[in-house]
């Protein structure tokens, strides 16, 4: 199952199909009693899909068996074990894919031209995504970090290994020489090269970057890298050779205190917006400005969900199960902004009480 999304693979995922390109997504649990039923609820959002398939007339005999089997093989590959908040399943013609989403989805099937991705966006967005790059003088450890944990990832190059001759830690640490083995010019080049390959993960997928180690090894890589030259450094050593949970417990205060900053200075600029008239709160003001590309900065709280339905040029509430009603517009709302430029922010729930769990600044 696929977890993290460039902007190069959702660029791939928004490309036309031939018709049909189908998009089946279904709300997943992290923990029982819930948890039981997501494989029985998942196979008949598949079941669903091929009703749809079977009964479209614009789809061929063998355009539908092709896409039948591409569903099946996606759905072989779901692993429930490990399942987040939702699921989205994409197939068409020759291709399939499955995405974990750690932000729950409304129960749907849609067959178009094009894959359902917003979800997958705002779920993206939400998650706060970042990277953490431990060192030390013989590893250089790439971790990828979300709301509540932190995995490692085999990815270009990492992890970075080098042999060194009578490297004992423990012992520089016991005689207070470990230093030392960060005043090499080996050790110089090795962090060059892990900073090398780093420029080429923020390349391919920008984000926030931590980075962990002695302070020696952390003074070094300021002088030598460049790539790495505004992460926020984290004076912790052994987590190049450390478990997920020992990295995201010394990372955990650092980004829950740059999180309360953020929050902190997004209400800032709600109030400074509000008393300059470029302020706008609720789906249905928030909806129209984001289709008119008005919304520079939006800000939603993480667990802020509502469904509507549209009447005329606005939005009305909505109950649950309606089947004119739109589940996911806020999710909709979150891509339409960051498809025209917007900084999208998701912050505390109670944050936006006021403006019913939405806010935003205008651009004019």
């Amino acid at each position: 199952m696929e977890h993290v999304m460039s902007p190069a693979t959702l660029a791939e995922l928004r490309r036309p199909r031939p018709y049909p390109a189908v998009s089946v997504l279904t709300p997943t649990h992290r923990r029982d009693p819930y948890k039981t039923q997501d494989q029985v609820r998942l196979r008949n959002a598949v079941a669903e899909a091929k009703r749809q398939l079977e009964a479209d007339p614009a789809v061929s005999r063998e355009r539908r068996a092709e896409v039948a089997r591409h569903l099946d093989q996606a759905l072989s590959e779901v692993d429930l074990t490990h399942a987040e908040d939702g699921l989205a399943i994409f197939a068409a013609s020759g291709e399939h894919q499955v995405w974990s989403l750690a932000r729950p989805v409304p129960e749907r099937v849609v067959l178009s031209d094009t894959f359902l991705t917003r979800n997958l966006v705002s779920a993206q967005t939400a998650e706060r995504p970042f990277w953490v790059l431990s060192l030390s003088a013989d590893r250089a450890t790439l971790w990828n970090g979300g709301v509540d944990r932190v995995a490692e990832e085999r990815a270009d190059g990492f992890p970075l290994t080098r042999r060194v001759e009578n490297f004992d830690p423990e012992r520089q640490q016991r005689v207070g020489d470990l230093a030392s083995a960060f005043r090499e010019e080996r050790t110089r080049q090795f962090l060059r090269e892990a900073d090398t390959a780093m420029s080429t993960v923020l390349r391919e997928h920008p984000r926030p970057l931590y980075v962990t180690g002695p302070p020696a090894a952390l003074a070094l890589l300021d002088e030598v890298g460049s790539a790495t030259k505004g992460a926020v450094h984290v004076p912790h050593g052994g987590l190049a050779h450390g478990t997920p949970e020992s990295v995201w417990q010394a990372v955990r205060p650092v980004i829950e205190t740059e999180a309360r900053r953020n929050t902190e200075a997004v209400t800032r600029t709600l109030e400074t917006a509000r008393g300059r008239r470029e302020f706008a709160a609720g789906v249905d003001e928030l909806w129209q400005s984001a289709r008119d590309g008005r919304v520079r900065l939006l800000a939603v709280e993480e667990n802020y969900r509502v469904t509507v339905r549209e009447a005329g040029d606005h939005l009305i509430l909505a109950e649950s199960g309606d089947l004119e009603g739109r589940e996911d517009i806020v999710d909709e709302i979150v891509e339409q902004c960051l498809e025209t430029g917007a900084d999208v922010r998701f912050v505390p729930d109670g944050t936006l009480r006021e403006a019913d769990g939405i806010a935003g600044v205008l651009r004019y």
